[in-house]
């Protein structure tokens, strides 16, 4: 297994060099026949899904998996616009950051290239498949992916699907390959690939980065998760911070963009908690609160600090009253993951602190975590949202999937 895994790294490393001087006009060329062919063989996706579907009931898999794990009609077109969303971007590739003209007559640019190799190992979700896929080739990358089990039907048919049509428009063969195989030590390897995968990112549970973190021996743009939050201030305007609090838990628990715990000021408690609690409860969402929480909403479970540390990807909700904004930065300081975190407030200064003092990827001042996504921050898709601070933080989109290098000019100079 290693063997064939470390053949598919020296592939794609021959095909980033071809990959890496394409032309934008082939690269785009190649995101839209991709696009053609999943629009054309929707019946099939749907069959291979369906399999997937069938054999992670059988398995016992969650509700939250299995909805992470469909394909449906939906799903399949936001696969389609987000390869010709991709190819309407701009190329990053030759992108000059920086240059001018130094002391000694050099000319010297800084211009954007691209990583090589990135291998992507994620769980679940077979839209992955095509997002990472468009974002790595745009960018000039060769890409390697290993999908999870439970969705490894859908991601083969997928993986083929794509690469057959970016071949045929012109990409490198084995621009994009993907381990056909459940195999552990086929993922194993891929993290062990140094000096042929050049960047590895992982998409999926705890259980899967720290299996990376632990074995990788190639660099990894690592997340810690999203345990997001949403502080609502003293000032909030109340009926916008219930509706942002709603939208940000029950839009889609399941994604790590989610709300996970809302923090209340106390001065607002009473006014803002007993109907939102209720209208929580009436989406099914499981509430587990503190003390104050459960004295104006009985129904609540009791929560305890594991509560405020766990990233539920379910409708479970923990809610917990402050007395303080201070109080409220040092609670996501505590047990936030740096992935979202948003405040409600009228407050100017209060919000300029909160932006200020939490340390995440992105931080919202009056509107949802749920906006933290590639698609609405205009990158088309996204490999997933780092947490990390090198080196890229948030979605991780074209311009994150390359590197630069530093170009000189010269008509003779040498060094004294």
């Amino acid at each position: 297994m290693e063997t064939t895994v470390l053949e598919m790294a020296q592939r794609a490393k021959r095909a980033s060099r071809e990959l890496g001087a394409l032309n934008t006009a082939t690269k785009n060329a190649a995101l839209l026949a991709m696009a053609e062919a999943l629009a054309a063989n929707r019946a099939q996706i749907e069959d291979a899904n369906a399999v997937d579907l069938a054999a992670g009931r059988e398995s016992g898999i969650s509700e939250t998996l299995l909805d992470r794990l469909t394909l449906n009609e939906a799903r399949m077109r936001g696969m389609a616009d987000g390869l010709q969303q991709v190819a309407a971007l701009p190329d990053p590739v030759g992108q000059v950051l920086s240059g001018g003209r130094l002391a000694n007559g050099l000319e010297m640019q800084k211009v954007r290239v691209p990583l090589g190799v990135v291998g992507i190992i994620y769980e679940s979700r077979p839209n992955v498949t095509a997002d990472a896929a468009s974002l790595c080739l745009k960018a000039g990358n060769a890409v390697i992916l290993r999908g999870g089990s439970e969705a490894i039907r859908s991601n083969t048919f997928l993986a083929r699907l794509l690469a057959t049509a970016g071949e045929r428009a012109g990409l490198p063969p084995y621009s994009l390959q993907f381990i056909e195989t459940t195999d552990r030590e086929a993922a194993v390897a891929l993290m062990r690939a140094a000096g042929l995968v050049d960047l590895l990112i992982p998409r999926g549970g705890e259980r899967l980065k720290k299996s990376i973190m632990a074995n990788a021996t190639v660099p990894v743009l690592a997340s810690l998760g999203g345990n997001c939050h949403t502080y609502v201030d003293a000032s909030a305007d109340l009926a916008m911070a219930a509706e942002i609090a709603f939208n940000a838990k029950v839009s889609r628990p399941s994604v790590c963009n989610a709300m996970e715990t809302l923090l209340v000021h106390s001065s607002v408690a009473d006014s803002l908690l007993p109907a939102l609690c209720a209208r929580f409860a009436v989406a099914n969402v499981e509430l587990r609160g503190d003390e104050r929480v459960r004295a104006l909403f009985p129904a609540a479970l009791a929560a305890d600090d594991s509560d405020w540390a766990t990233e539920f990807l379910a409708p479970i909700l923990a809610i917990h009253v402050v007395d303080s904004l201070e109080e409220a930065i040092d609670h996501i300081a505590c047990y936030g993951t740096g992935h979202s975190e948003a405040i409600v407030t009228q407050n100017y200064t209060a919000s300029e602190r909160f932006v200020r003092e939490v340390d995440a990827a992105c931080v919202y001042v009056n509107a949802s975590t749920r906006f933290t996504d590639g698609y609405e921050f205009g990158m088309g898709a996204e490999v997933g949202i780092s947490t990390a601070k090198l080196h890229a933080r948030g979605p991780v989109g074209l311009s994150e999937l390359t590197t630069y290098k530093t170009i000189l000019r010269g008509s003779g100079q040498i060094r004294d």
